[in-house]
């Protein structure tokens, strides 16, 4: 029997665990992982991790050098890098002074959790120099591969897969259950309270007008936890300022977001990924259009989409159908089509027989990013240094021991000032709350 591939996954939020970790399940199979969570203001709690659903047999929290010191001295198969673009670049030349020469060292894979739709070139261009860089769709392929030839890198680690968690049951009406709404909120999108709590009174009004419905409305973290993005304006403070509440068949909903879609008539977000996970499975979905239809807000990723529409619409009985054509581009299954990818296939074959044969191959030479001290001179040394690495992407001397004694206090300061956030939360102090959230990042 051949010996299980051991894989890490290293990541700085739950979104990006969730990414990495299916991400893993595809590219290797059979394999033993092991998690790495990058300390940060962003590092997932136990709640967050168990709502993902996707366990590794063994889980740690590290900084940067911690983490290339595990794998330096544990010898893994393959790492998955689930990280922001400037940690990704850390790592990878942490990777590059580690074996600075051809060597059996770990296949490095990278890419993006959902919809790219702002600072392309950026996030592209410091995620070069992973073995693999994944792209989630055609469409994506093809722009992140137009970036790297742009500026005259190799764009041959480059893979077009599709969105790793994409998957669950094809819709089915909702026959003698509710019809049941689902507002998918994002942490950061849009940012100001008034937009926001303008989203939420329409979903409260979709309601209202709709008494036979539920309109759910699914939130991404309680308050203290933090996410990818900084959630400044939370939708549970924003609900008790509703006059006289939610009505009757309007709740606040927490949970996996493919154990939701489940009972899902009707998906509305603004841009959240999770419309194409529900596109996917061919639930209509709704990407509002209420606040303009704008690069900040993201959903200009959907034009051609068919889905874009506004709550009066909604309200009016509209259910989009997404646009076959569009749902292929975007490595989305268009209705009728295979399980896996848009064209009926295995869309992460490609990137499997990829890893496949890195691993076959007795040395890999080492990683070489776009981004050096002869390209960037005025760029990389500071992103190195955020993540306590110097120039050379060695750790800083001493940066191992200051580290560890900085964890544990960190460790006890995040804890008090979560629970001081949900406090601020809960007394509707909500202008102190953001700063101390803030406060958790130092």
């Amino acid at each position: 029997m051949p010996e299980r591939k051991r894989v890490a996954v290293l990541a700085d939020s739950d979104t990006r665990w969730k990414w990495g970790a299916t991400t893993a399940r595809h590219l290797v199979p059979d394999h033993e992982l092991t998690g790495y969570l990058l300390r940060g203001r962003a590092t997932p709690t136990a709640r967050q991790l168990g709502e993902v659903g996707v366990r590794a047999d063994r889980l740690a929290e590290v900084t940067c050098a911690e983490f290339l010191a595990e794998i330096e001295r544990e010898r893994y198969d393959v790492v998955v890098l689930a990280l922001v673009g400037g940690a990704v670049q850390a790592v990878l030349h942490g990777a590059r002074a580690l074996w600075p020469a051809p060597a059996r060292r770990p296949v490095l894979v990278t890419g993006y959790v959902g919809v790219v739709y702002e600072k392309l070139a950026d996030g592209l261009l410091l995620r070069h120099g992973a073995d693999l860089v994944l792209a989630n769709s055609r469409h994506d392929a093809e722009r992140f591969r137009a970036v790297y030839e742009g500026v005259g890198a190799d764009a041959g680690a480059v893979t077009e897969t599709a969105l790793p968690f994409l998957g669950g049951a094809p819709y089915e009406p909702a026959g003698s259950r509710a019809h049941t709404v689902v507002f998918a909120v994002q942490p950061s999108v849009p940012d100001s309270r008034a937009d926001r709590a303008y989203l939420l009174e329409r979903a409260a009004g979709h309601a209202r007008k709709h008494p036979d419905r539920e309109v759910l409305i699914k939130l991404r973290s309680k308050p203290g936890e933090h996410t990818t993005h900084l959630e400044e304006q939370p939708y549970q403070r924003l609900a008790e300022r509703i006059p006289g509440g939610l009505p009757a068949n309007c709740r606040l909903v927490y949970g996996n977001m493919g154990e939701v879609l489940d009972g899902t008539d009707l998906l509305v977000t603004v841009s959240s990924t999770a419309a194409l996970e529900s596109l996917h499975r061919s639930v209509p979905t709704a990407v509002l259009t209420d606040l303009g239809v704008r690069e900040a807000l993201g959903n200009h990723h959907f034009l051609g989409s068919g889905c874009l529409a506004s709550w009066d619409q909604i309200d009016s009985g509209l259910l989009p159908e997404g646009d076959p054509v569009w749902l292929a581009a975007q490595g989305v299954r268009a209705p009728g089509a295979g399980a896996c990818g848009g064209a009926g296939g295995d869309a992460h074959a490609v990137a499997r027989a990829k890893v496949a044969g890195l691993l076959a191959a007795t040395r890999l030479p080492p990683p070489a990013p776009y981004y050096t001290l002869t390209t960037a001179p005025g760029y990389l040394p500071g992103i190195l240094a955020r993540h306590r690495l110097a120039p050379d992407g060695t750790p800083m001397p001493g940066a191992a021991r200051q580290e560890a004694g900085e964890s544990r206090l960190r460790r006890r300061l995040r804890a008090h000032l979560r629970e001081a956030a949900r406090g601020a939360y809960r007394h509707g102090v909500q202008r102190v709350a953001p700063v101390i959230r803030r406060l958790g990042e130092l």
